[in-house]
């Protein structure tokens, strides 16, 4: 990485994937200014908003802070939403450190993009992006202890070396952390060019099983959300927009609503047009939650829908239907002669056609936010303080300072944790709804969004189409494919999730090839959902090419390993490009764990699928049982990974049997249907998600190895779609082309 490039990683820009430069290391240092004062709340004492006591305590740098008494701190940085990285990304720094995990206390680091670097989190990033950080934060901090044992002890340093939170000579002599400590803090702070990482095989916690370092005050309701924020003299708030997006709000039973019991006030709030940002709608504040969600079930808005969304997805299924068989109007790929392969007499040719509807995150926790709007006094200007869940909380301050006159002013987020996001919290609309709303009554406001709200305002994860045709030769191998893709464009631009590139798997892997896309017009906001792409794409290309093999008489491992082909990197030594033998790896590995061949009694079937997602080679095969009323059981799910290094087993496991049961759940039954520009779904009773006793066993396998550590939040969702539907064909001989399973008359038990 270049000083440029670890700049940008600073200010938010691109992030590179290498060791850190000097420059940007020590605006990450602490100890070359005498240590920060970092205000930091830890999960033990969020309940009462306390600080930390900084009292003896020595910074070796803005993540690690070491008391006399040996008590090692460390700070997450980036967003938890569930992922783990407050567990995660400290094991790698006390790896480095040498330190013994029992002696680690993490606390959460305040929102500081200069000390930290870029904070937020989404993409499955985190790791890859902070890895060579948080090894460097580590290392320098253990070579300053080091240098202090060997003042102390007067030995050379080369004969020293830190572990189990001590600095040890080779002869057996040795000096707690604790005691290092001061004298520690005040040493040079290493070049970051000369540091020297710890080897694999000498790893004590990375690759190790590590609980949740907050799972205890979650399973006990200790632990703060947004939705949990108090604050004082704080009122309560819900917001009501169009149900059609875009409508403009006209008029409303404001008077009534004000006189309902709890309610303080109600009023309309005129939004700038943008859905990310604030649409026009209707407050009611009130003394708290309950008594603003009862007061807005009365509220009767008259809007003007103009100007509003008319998108109907039965309309976007008919046109797509139209187009079923053809080539689109823009290319994507073109490769070889297809043409000549499909009209080969000698081939067998195959034509399907695949759709998936648009679905909601339907995050556990809604949509929240608690902002105080200060007005200035005199000279002062106005200032905002906010208690915000969001990915990327410091994006936010821009769209802020510019909505509300802010520009100099003082903008102050604490970032909360959040009950789930997978993409939905990125945007800022109900940031600037809880603005708004407490600029209008001059107070702290709670704005707390319904379930309805949830599923009727989403960034939905977009629907879309594609007809898919492939050539087999007399062998029954794969000579010829094409795409055409329908997807879904806004304002000219593909939505997030709607693209479709030349580099999806095979497109790069055969001769042959035509891949073209058709683009329908949208008003529905769509935006990133859990492997945006990846999670529609998977289920289209590898339940053809299942159908394919089957066509072709041939074993769909057998298949997919030969379309592999040869071990290989397609942009060589790029981790974020499809590398064949890994994929090969995979896929082996998940079927061999799985008995895949093995014969199994009437009704029941397996299913194998691979992709390749946020640099992730995933590999998975189902099990499951069908019944003649198509009630399906999946049984088990096995599960090949390759991410490169596992940081926290604990963790991994527990992305990937999420990954795995978000994917079965929305395949099984999940829709968002729209009719003039209204979303008809609302709440669990029509949008129903997977229960315990419906959850498969899910079993995780991974591949360790040299290659740089990728992200695994959402590689192991895409691959469960196709793995259940080829097991589904396995078992009955139906083929699932459309999703979710419901609507092709099946329950799911």
């Amino acid at each position: 990485m270049n000083r440029k490039e670890v700049q940008g990683c600073l200010t938010g820009e691109s992030v590179g994937m290498s060791r850190l430069g000097r420059r940007s290391f020590i605006k990450l240092s602490g100890s070359i200014t005498g240590g920060f004062a970092l205000a930091a709340v830890s999960p033990k004492s969020e309940a009462q908003n306390g600080s930390a006591d900084l009292v003896s305590d020595a910074h070796l740098n803005a993540f690690v802070r070491v008391s006399s008494d040996g008590k090692i701190t460390i700070y997450s940085a980036l967003p938890e939403m569930g992922q783990g990285v407050s567990t995660s990304l400290p094991m790698v720094i006390a790896e480095e450190l040498g330190a013994r995990w029992e002696d680690v206390e993490v606390l959460s680091a305040p929102l500081n993009e200069e000390s930290y670097g870029s904070q937020g989190a989404g993409g499955s990033t985190s790791i890859p992006r902070t890895w060579d950080q948080m090894r460097t934060m580590g290392a320098s901090a253990r070579e300053m202890f080091i240098s202090a044992g060997s003042l102390v002890m007067e030995l050379p340093r080369e004969e020293l070396t830190a572990r189990d939170s001590k600095v040890i000579h080779q002869a057996g002599r040795f000096m707690t952390f604790g005691q290092l400590a001061s004298l520690a803090a005040k040493q040079e702070v290493p070049d970051p060019d000369e540091l020297q990482f710890k080897a694999r095989e000498d790893y004590t916690i990375i690759g190790t099983s590590v609980s949740g370092v907050d799972n205890l005050v979650i399973s006990t309701g200790a632990a703060l959300f947004g939705i949990d924020t108090q604050v004082p003299d704080m009122l309560f708030a819900a917001y009501q927009k169009c149900p059609a997006i875009g409508g403009r709000f006209v008029d409303a039973n404001l008077e009534e609503i004000k006189r309902m019991p709890g309610v303080v006030d109600a009023f309309p709030v005129k939004g700038n047009g943008d859905v990310r940002e604030l649409l026009d709608g209707v407050a009611i504040v009130g003394d708290s939650t309950f008594s603003v969600f009862k007061a807005k079930e009365k509220l009767k808005i008259q809007w003007d829908e103009s100007e509003a969304s008319k998108d109907s997805w039965t309309e976007m299924v008919d046109r797509a239907q139209a187009l079923k068989g053809s080539r689109g109007p823009e290319s994507v790929v073109e490769k070889g002669d297809v043409d000549r392969e499909f009209a080969d007499p000698e081939n067998q040719v195959l034509e399907s056609f695949y759709e998936y509807p648009f679905v909601a995150h339907f995050c556990m926790e809604p949509m929240n936010c608690t902002a105080h709007y200060k007005k200035g006094v005199g000279d002062q200007r106005d200032a905002l303080e906010l208690w915000l869940p969001h990915q990327m909380g410091s994006r936010t301050v821009p769209t802020l300072e510019s909505m509300f006159g802010l520009e100099g002013a003082e903008v102050t987020i604490h970032p909360v944790r959040m009950g789930g996001s997978f993409g939905r919290r990125i945007y800022t609309e109900y940031a600037c709804e809880a603005v708004s709303i407490s600029k209008y009554v001059g107070k702290p406001v709670k704005l707390t969004w319904t379930r309805e709200d949830d599923v009727q305002h989403d960034f939905y994860r977009v629907g879309g189409f594609q007809s898919v045709k492939g050539a087999l030769n007399k062998q029954g191998s794969l000579v010829a494919f094409e795409d055409h893709f329908i997807g879904m464009k806004y304002d000219g631009r593909p939505v997030s999730g709607s693209r479709f590139s030349a580099t999806e798997f095979p497109l790069l892997n055969i001769d042959n090839v035509f891949a073209s896309k058709t683009m329908f017009d949208i008003q529905t906001p769509c935006g990133p959902w859990r492997a945006p792409g990846a999670n529609t794409t998977a289920f289209v290309i590898q339940s053809f090419l299942d159908e394919l093999a089957q066509a072709g008489g041939r074993d769909y491992l057998e298949f997919l390993l030969e379309i592999m082909g040869e071990p290989r990197w397609f942009d060589p030594d790029n981790v974020r490009s499809l590398n064949t033998g890994r994929a090969a790896g995979v896929i082996n590995l998940a079927a061999e764990k799985a008995g895949w061949g093995r014969s199994l009694p009437a009704g029941r079937g397996l299913g194998l699928a691979f992709h390749f997602s946020h640099a992730g080679h995933i590999a998975e095969v189902a099990e499951v049982e069908v019944d003649q009323e198509k009630r399906l059981k999946v049984h088990k799910v096995v599960v090949a990974v390759d991410v490169g290094p596992i940081v926290n087993m604990s963790g991994a496991i527990s992305q990937v049997q999420g990954g795995v049961i978000d994917g079965l759940s929305t395949m099984a039954t999940q829709k968002i249907t729209m009719q003039t520009g209204r979303v008809e779904q609302s709440n669990l009773h029509d949008y129903e998600v997977l229960r315990i006793q419906q959850a498969p066993q899910v079993e995780a396998h991974f591949i360790q190895n040299e290659n740089r550590p990728t992200g695994l939040g959402e590689p192991a969702l895409p691959p469960l779609a196709p793995a259940v539907a080829n097991a589904i064909f396995a078992a009955n001989g139906h083929r699932i082309r459309k999703m979710p399973l419901s609507e092709e008359g099946y329950t799911l038990i």
